[in-house]
């Protein structure tokens, strides 16, 4: 009873004196509804249906709530970076600590003491939990409150809990707390100051509630704070691992040690808060809704998918709300990611948005979503779906809506192109069915379409497995879900290892790191300077000194060499310094690269050619003029470049990756087709006027906030601060940018387009040169054209006319060689006749044999002479090696074969295995290859076999 009654009891919420208590963030008006949490109900159809503009509080003020009470603390405000992370290690920001760990690890160092965001994240590795649980998602947003050596566990804890009961106004006997089982500061706080209960704090392990980076790195014991759906099941055996009763929303991570690699742990010299509140799941509490989809964040996509595939969310099945709960969680997704540079394809980032796009597509076909929704079955859905996602945007991200036709578009083009995937697969499942039964009865036993089968057309095709077992079921074939489920789990198991850890380490580079300094940048104005040697490397090894012939890593205070970043290679150049009388005092060191580490520490990579280098000595750093000059012609270029595709093929172009180098630059774009000669021209025409204008560059350092509303265009990739350097060409481009530039764009000389070419679905690649580069391509055109011209004995003006003509003459020699060749299949297949077997009562006439080295072409056109010289009924197989260890292989069947159910191109595919190769056709016709002509012999061998066993069956 005693605990019944302090479970029941009020909450003595202690002041923190280090802060100012704030005021109130919303009226207590506002948040009494949220008293009915007290007694939480199910939702009937109608209230489900109808909840628009009737949750208790919207996500967007739940966020808001949160980000101002932090902010009201001493906390900076700071935007969600981008979901492609500057972070090699993790495929996707996976988390809201993500864009600190650099500061965490003290590679950076901290531009405030706390921080609180609503970061953007994206993780895959549960996506099959998606929609079939209450909490799920592919896409979430993390609220959290961060501390870099500032405040640590007594205040996150106690802010924690007055944020959850005093603005969220949860009751706090629903709330329990988690602990690592041997935090006894943390139960004291929980416990002692806070006032929770002992019942409801409960110690676990280390699985639980120790977090780590790695195997090695920051790390340090968490608490979890978790709601209470059903306290009216008392807290003996309470689990807070159960779904239908607990949420855990808010998730404390005290970073206070460092784990070692003999897995010891010490202390931290500096301790770190890092928190995550799952917005969605906040919602979820606070609307008193049912799951997180169900929550005005995700709701209103549902509603719309739902509109589109003309059905009742509160009247569809368990089954139906899955699927539809999945297309909202995933639109959200999707349309972020393309947002932030993302598109489709199938490798890395873009199969992540490729793979979240094919099942939206599957599952709103499933629901019998035709066309767009609206009648008209030449469009796509999934843009229908998009602006919904994009209204709700505003708060999220409020530059999603800019970037509107870009994303529709894109999704367009994605979704049209995969239901023609979708159409192949289907045909796909039917061959593979066919096999499973053609097995049966070959081998006996009930035919059984394999695992391996069923993954691949869920996986590459699309297919629900519900959609694959319908279709099996249909012709008697059963399914081998064990194999489906062990292919579905190593796909977990790698999707899991490449996405849900954020990797940490502390070693070495932490300790350089406090030992050198940030570098100096001196290259926008000079290109020699003196500087101290602060730090050397050897094989990756601090040391103290360097001598001659070795490899070295250089830290200098000071540098007039641009390190690799933005696209832009590092300079070239050298560090000397030269004794007076003294020789051996002489030092010379030839620089080949330059790159950024540990923050903004210059790592000048380069060999002594002369000389010792000592940490502490100054030295003379010059940059090779020539080339250094190259780079920034070839970075204004790129300017220009954008600027002009953004004039000619329109402003939604934006940029996807770069390289600027000596003796090109490279510029990858948005764009969803190859661009036209006409277009190509008009953009080299464009620039070449821009480069004769004589304008002069601008360059300036301003806010952030400030360049944006001037218009200025972020460079993709780059990461930036709350100053950032903007470079202006007027009345041509105005992009942010750490990079060297020309002074005057009459400094380029000239501009021409090397080549234009995809490299991704939806992203294309402009190759170009400029300056001295631009007129050694041209020197080196001019003298290919010479030789050309001696060779063809032709003027520049009559050698494309010259050209053509040659090219005439050797099609027409080519053509000739074919009809020749095929006149030869003819005449060797006609001596194939007498060789003619026939099989069973039915008289069938069959042919087996090998043609030596006949191409494939010829080798159809004898397949088909001697299919049609037989007559019906007859079926022919032939075999040839046409040379580059190849195998050809063909097979022709009369209609009366075909009947029979001898189909050419099932029958060929399974004879191509036997040479290490595959193919298929019609029923009637067929080719396969192979790469093992040793097996020909042997594989004709068993056609004939094959066939004798089929006819005669």
């Amino acid at each position: 009873m005693e605990a019944l009654k302090l479970a029941n009891a009020p909450m003595p919420l202690p002041l923190i004196s280090a802060a100012p208590r704030p005021r109130r963030l919303f009226s207590p008006v506002t948040f009494a509804r949220n008293l009915r949490l007290l007694r939480v109900e199910p939702m009937t159809q109608d209230m489900v249906e109808n909840r628009e503009n009737e949750y208790p509080i919207s996500g967007d003020d739940i966020r808001t709530c949160f980000l101002n009470f932090y902010a009201s603390r001493g906390h900076k405000i700071l935007p969600s970076a981008s979901l492609v992370p500057d972070d090699p290690t993790v495929l996707l920001t996976i988390a809201g600590m993500l864009q600190f760990k650099p500061i965490f690890l003290g590679k950076e160092p901290r531009s405030v003491p706390c921080a609180t965001t609503s970061q953007r994240c994206i993780r895959t590795n549960d996506i099959e939990n998606v929609g079939r649980t209450t909490r799920h998602h592919t896409f979430f947003e993390m609220l959290g409150n961060f501390s870099f050596g500032d405040y640590f566990k007594k205040e996150a804890i106690l802010w924690s809990w007055e944020l959850t009961t005093k603005e969220y106004k949860l009751p706090p006997e629903r709330l329990w707390i988690s602990i690592f089982d041997k935090d006894d500061e943390a139960f004291s706080i929980w416990h002692d100051e806070v006032g929770v209960p002992k019942e409801r704090i409960k110690r676990m392990g280390e699985d639980d509630n120790f977090w780590t980076s790695g195997v090695t790195g920051p790390c340090g014991p968490c608490s979890e704070i978790y709601y209470d759906f059903h306290p009216d099941r008392g807290h003996a055996n309470a689990d807070l691992s159960d779904d239908s009763r607990f949420i855990e929303f808010y998730n404390l991570v005290f970073m206070q040690y460092n784990k070692k690699e003999d897995g010891s742990l010490e202390l931290l010299k500096q301790k770190n808060i890092d928190t995550g509140m799952g917005l969605e799941r906040m919602a979820r509490i606070l609307q008193q809704v049912p799951n997180n989809y169900e929550t005005d964040l995700i709701f209103p996509i549902i509603q719309k998918a739902a509109s589109l595939a003309k059905v009742s969310y509160a009247k569809a099945d368990d089954s139906t709300k899955t699927n539809l709960k999945v297309i909202g969680d995933h639109m959200r997704a999707i349309v972020y990611l393309i947002k932030d540079g993302v598109l489709p394809s199938n490798i890395g980032r873009g199969y992540v948005a490729r793979r979240l796009i094919r099942r939206v597509v599957r599952i709103g076909r499933l629901l019998g979503i035709k066309g767009n929704g609206e009648g008209i079955q030449e469009c796509a859905f999934v843009p229908e779906l998009a602006k919904t996602v994009i209204e709700l945007s505003y708060q999220i991200d409020p530059d999603v809506k800019g970037r509107t036709n870009h994303i529709l578009e894109e999704l367009k083009r994605e979704e049209l192109r995969f239901v023609q995937t979708l159409e192949r697969g289907e045909k796909l499942l039917d061959q593979f069915l066919s096999n499973a039964l053609l097995s049966s009865r070959e081998n006996g036993g009930k035919p059984c379409l394999d695992g391996k089968d069923v993954f691949l057309l869920y996986d590459t095709y699309g297919f629900p497995v519900e959609i694959t077992t319908e279709a099996a079921e249909e012709r008697g074939v059963s399914l081998d879900m064990n194999g489906f489920d062990i292919e579905m789990e190593n796909q977990r198991r790698q999707s899991q290892a490449a996405h849900s850890a954020v990797k940490l380490m502390v070693g070495n580079e932490v300790e350089l790191a406090q030992c050198v300094p940030d570098t100096e940048f001196l290259g926008y104005d000079m290109l020699s300077a003196y500087a101290t040697v602060k730090g050397l490397l050897l094989n990756g090894e601090p040391v103290t000194e360097g001598y001659e012939g070795s490899d070295m890593e250089i830290m200098l205070d000071r540098t007039p060499f641009y390190a690799e970043s933005g696209g832009q290679i590092g300079d070239n150049g050298f560090l000397y310094y030269e004794g007076n009388q003294d020789a051996k005092s002489t030092v010379t060191v030839e620089i080949k690269d330059v790159q950024k580490s540990l923050g903004n520490i210059f790592v000048h990579k380069g060999i002594i050619t002369e000389g010792k280098i000592e940490v502490g000595s100054e030295v003379c750093a010059a940059v090779e003029l020539r080339w250094s000059k190259r780079a920034r012609v070839h970075h204004t270029a790129t300017h220009l470049l954008q600027a002009a595709l953004r004039t000619v093929i329109g402003q939604e172009t934006s940029q996807a990756g770069s390289l600027v180098a000596f003796d090109r630059l490279r510029f990858d774009f948005n764009f969803h087709r190859p661009l036209s000669e006409e277009e190509l021209l008009k953009i080299e025409e464009l620039i070449n006027q821009w480069i004769s204008d004589s304008t002069l560059l601008q360059t300036k350092v301003m806010p952030l906030s400030d360049a944006k509303k001037a218009g200025a265009i972020a460079m993709f990739g780059e990461k930036y601060g709350e100053l950032v350097r903007v470079v202006e060409v007027p009345g041509v481009s105005m992009e942010l940018c750490g990079g060297t530039h020309v002074s005057n764009t009459s400094e380029i000389r000239g501009f021409k387009i090397i080549s234009e070419q995809g490299i991704a679905s939806g992203i294309r690649r402009i190759e170009a040169v400029a300056g001295e580069a631009f007129i050694e391509y041209v020197t080196a055109r001019d003298n290919n054209m010479r030789r050309l011209c001696s060779l063809l004995k032709a003027k520049a003006d009559d050698v494309t006319g010259r050209v053509e003509a040659i090219l005439e003459e050797l099609r027409a020699a080519r053509n000739e060689i074919s009809a020749l060749r095929n006149t030869v299949a003819i005449l060797k297949a006609s001596s194939l006749l007498n060789r003619a077997f026939v099989i069973g009562t039915s008289n069938i006439r069959v042919v087996v044999e090998s043609m030596d080295e006949m191409d494939a072409d010829a080798l159809k056109n004898a397949a088909e002479f001697l299919v049609n010289s037989l007559k019906d009924p007859a079926v022919v197989v032939l075999g040839s090696c046409p040379g580059d260890g190849k195998v050809s292989l063909v097979a022709a069947c009369t209609p009366s074969v075909v009947k029979m159910g001898i189909q050419a191109g099932k029958f060929i595919a399974g004879i191509a295995k036997l040479c290490g190769g595959g193919g298929g056709g019609k029923p009637n016709f067929a080719q396969a290859g192979g790469r093992k002509p040793e097996n020909l012999k042997d594989a004709l061998e068993k056609a004939r076999t094959e066939l004798i066993a089929l006819i005669e069956k």
